[in-house]
């Protein structure tokens, strides 16, 4: 079979087949995770971030390529979760990129869109690692390249960009040690080659041949895709009549004048309404607000592009009409309070944890962690419910800084991250916090105090393996610091034990202790008692948790 050209019902069906095998083979990429802990992840967050996208594109139904394209990047970009799902949102930012505009896209063009999709992923990464889903995407493409230029055939691209992909994915473990200590391949490049295999499948009706390796919800539905329940409200209730909604395309159209700033474009729109909500990336902007004059909102929104879409509601006329609510009517009620100078917002699992975040003065709280990452979009819909000026996020986990960063970055300069690596550590930036400094000086702060902290966990080993000369057994409980495993053994004491003794120096004087759902209070008094009794001077405090996977998380500052 030979393809001059992939039309956009071929690029759907790539699409729905790269999802399928994702979605097949998602808990074995989670059992390619180099560390044998329970939370192995990278496939259910790849899964549910490339899920995003081909649900956006099963809903808007594009009718060429270069449209459907852009439907999966958005889609992916609002549903990255996870390090591994924000650098394959990226991937295929990239590729819509290089797609727009196009009806149909011929096999140079096909290659040149994955090669942009690894440029643009190495550039959104501050520190690339090789023998990763990158090193996966990059030399796949160049396969991909090779085959444009020699056949001009689109199955012949794919078909290559598989074979590099399945080639690379093999070498991984000789670029990273670690991987190949463990005897695993990179689990993102095994879920990349994955997707790469359901194209191939989708234009052949073929599945590649091979033995398994060894071992942006789009971004306008954050705003007001359902609608607000006025069905009990008097219509002299209604101080701003007009539900106004708008989407302008950045940068399009006769009437630009202006450079999209998004705190600008916020504070002008919020004062000729409310219940405003605004949504941007680097080429949409949309606009929820209610207001007297929507004319004024559209006229504004022409500044800065054409408007792709417009819709507005009399809600005075809808009074007596049931209408369906959602979690975006919290967003468009908190909108309406007065703002808050601060919010916090911190990432955690576990009742007892979330307490402790709000003692010191956490605001809102998002459930995950390390078996539940929050996407994007997860993440910018609690930044607009805060109705706050200045936000800051405590990811506590290294594998969720993508995701907050990309909310971030989609929000704008009014939201800020704290590299917070683990709970201990984002309990400790607060200490940081002033809510009278401003909102660079307090990231600056929260910043300098986690530095002065170590952290640890002990949880239990899933799998047999040797990492970093420490052999592990199953069943085993690992004591964990600052990321890496020190000790393996098989009591559950000895583990917390053992980590907070190797934490400890002359310099230490608070030692936090927080017990998990699977953890031991007794225990964690008993090993308290044993480090007061070698330091009387150490102050120890135990706190009940209730988080999953680590029995006991602990800090030394």
């Amino acid at each position: 079979m030979v393809k001059n050209k992939l039309t956009v019902e071929d690029l759907e069906n790539m699409i729905q087949l790269g999802n399928e095998r994702l979605t097949d083979n998602a808990e074995l990429v989670n059992s390619l995770n180099v560390f044998p802990v329970p939370d192995g992840d990278t496939g259910t967050n790849m899964n549910l971030s490339f899920t995003s996208g081909s649900d956006r594109v099963i809903s808007n139904g594009a009718t060429t390529v270069g449209d459907m394209a852009n439907d999966l990047a958005k889609g992916l970009l609002m549903g990255a979760r996870g390090n591994s799902g924000v650098i394959l949102s990226q991937l295929f930012r990239g590729f819509s990129q290089s797609l727009a505009g196009k009806d149909t896209v011929d096999a140079i063009g096909l290659a040149a869109a994955f090669q942009k999709g690894v440029q643009t992923a190495y550039q959104a990464v501050m520190k690339p690692v090789e023998g990763t889903i990158l090193t996966v995407a990059r030399e796949s493409a160049a396969e991909a390249e090779k085959a444009a230029n020699e056949t001009g055939d689109c199955v012949a691209v794919v078909k290559s960009l598989v074979k590099g992909a399945q080639i690379s994915l093999d070498h991984t473990p000789e670029l990273l040690s670690v991987l190949k200590e463990v005897g695993v391949v990179d689990s993102g490049g095994q879920g990349l080659t994955f997707i790469y295999e359901g194209f191939y499948e989708a234009l052949t009706g073929q599945r590649p041949t091979r033995a398994v390796a060894s071992t942006k919800v789009d971004l306008t539905s954050v705003a007001h895709h359902e609608f607000v329940d006025v069905a009990h409200a008097s219509t002299g209730d209604i101080k701003y009549g007009y539900c106004t909604e708008i989407m302008v395309q950045i940068g399009e159209g006769e009437t630009v004048c202006d450079t999209f700033d998004y705190d600008i474009f916020r504070n002008y729109l919020n004062e000729l309404g409310d219940s405003l909500l605004v949504v941007a990336d680097d080429e949409i902007i949309k606009v929820h607000v209610h207001t007297e004059r929507p004319g004024n909102v559209m006229n504004y929104g022409q500044r800065f592009g054409s408007l792709v879409k417009v819709k507005v509601d009399n809600m005075r006329l809808q009074n007596n009409d049931f209408i369906k609510k959602d979690s975006t009517k919290e967003i468009l009620e908190k909108s309406i309070e007065p703002q808050k100078e601060y919010a916090i917002i911190a990432i955690a699992s576990g009742e007892g944890v979330g307490e402790l975040f709000k003692s010191v003065g956490v605001t809102n709280l998002i459930s995950g962690g390390q078996t539940m990452n929050p996407s994007t979009e997860d993440i910018c819909i609690e930044i607009e419910k805060t109705n706050a000026k200045n936000v800051i996020i405590l990811p506590n986990n290294k594998n969720i800084f993508m995701a907050a960063n990309q909310a971030a970055e989609v929000l704008g300069d009014y939201v800020k991250v704290v590299l917070t690596k683990s709970i201990p550590l984002g309990l400790a930036a607060m200490l940081g916090f002033n809510p009278q400094a401003t909102l660079a000086e307090n990231v600056a702060s929260m910043t300098e105090a986690i530095s002065y902290v170590k952290s640890g966990q002990v949880t239990t080993a899933i799998r047999d393996t040797v990492i970093d000369s420490v052999e592990i057994h199953k069943n085993d409980f690992m004591s964990i610091v600052d990321g890496a495993i020190i000790a393996s053994v098989p009591e559950e004491k000895e583990a917390l034990t053992t980590a907070l003794l190797a934490m400890l120096d002359e310099e230490s004087e608070i030692v936090t202790i927080i017990v998990g759902e699977q953890g031991s209070t007794e225990i964690a008094n008993e090993v308290a008692e044993k480090l007061l009794a070698e330091d009387d001077n150490l102050e120890v405090e135990v706190h009940t948790g209730n988080q999953p996977v680590y029995q006991y998380l602990f800090s030394v500052e």
